[in-house]
């Protein structure tokens, strides 16, 4: 493969630029990202900026994307580190790896699980990147059933949620009793929302032991889960 060509080098370094002022942007003024904010500090014209970035919302898309990407690239790793029978310890490192992740980039999760944007619709591009962090989960839930290690709970679904369910498994590629689902479903909800209430502040005047606590609610998902 030839080597990329001076402009196109030039091009990604640019790119690369403008999404880590983005960022710092991120971290002062949430998602109010302005395109001219970015290129007064780069010390650009905003034209030269919308050469590469056409609108916020594109800019915004590619934050998104890499952010999404970057959180799953930390759960799958974590996955990877623990031997695979060991499910609820891929559980427990999954979920430790994904908090630790927001604790670094609190404004990069904020982003993509703080309040909707005004005005912004995310494209289908951000969908495949947003399946990794509970791609994990599916996978380990999988391997459970796979090894007859862990067994189905007792299906006691209303048939609308089945129906539900059994989208969302075929949007994650996995093939697995609706009831499962919807208990690993549940782990993964209250892990966002164990992780948000500590990013956004909504626990600072209690609980001041947070990684106990936090270790002790995952347990409680994986009690719930089945995991042996």
């Amino acid at each position: 493969m030839p080597a990329p060509s001076i402009r196109a080098r030039v091009r990604a370094e640019m790119i690369a630029e403008i999404k880590a002022v983005a960022r710092r942007h991120l971290a002062t003024d949430g998602a109010n990202l302005s395109l001219r904010a970015v290129a007064r500090e780069m010390g650009m014209v905003s034209s030269a900026v919308y050469r590469y970035f056409p609108s916020r919302d594109e800019l915004l898309t590619a934050l998104i994307i890499e952010a999404y990407d970057a959180l799953g690239a930390a759960v799958e790793a974590a996955d990877t580190d623990h031997d695979p029978a060991d499910l609820r310890g891929r559980w427990t490192a999954c979920c430790r790896a994904a908090r630790h992740w927001a604790l670094a980039h609190p404004a990069e999760y904020a982003l993509l699980y703080g309040s909707p944007v005004p005005g912004y619709s995310a494209p289908a591009d951000t969908v495949g990147p947003a399946q990794r962090p509970p791609a994990a989960l599916v996978g380990i839930l999988h391997d459970g059933l796979a090894s007859g290690r862990l067994s189905a709970p007792p299906d006691e679904l209303p048939e609308p949620l089945r129906t539900d369910l059994a989208e969302v498994g075929a949007a994650l590629q996995t093939r697995m009793p609706e009831a499962l689902l919807a208990r690993g479903m549940a782990g993964w909800t209250q892990l966002f929302g164990l992780i948000s209430f500590e990013i956004f502040g909504r626990i600072n005047n209690a609980l001041p032991h947070r990684d106990d606590y936090f270790d002790h609610q995952i347990t409680l998902m994986a009690d719930l889960i089945g995991l042996p």
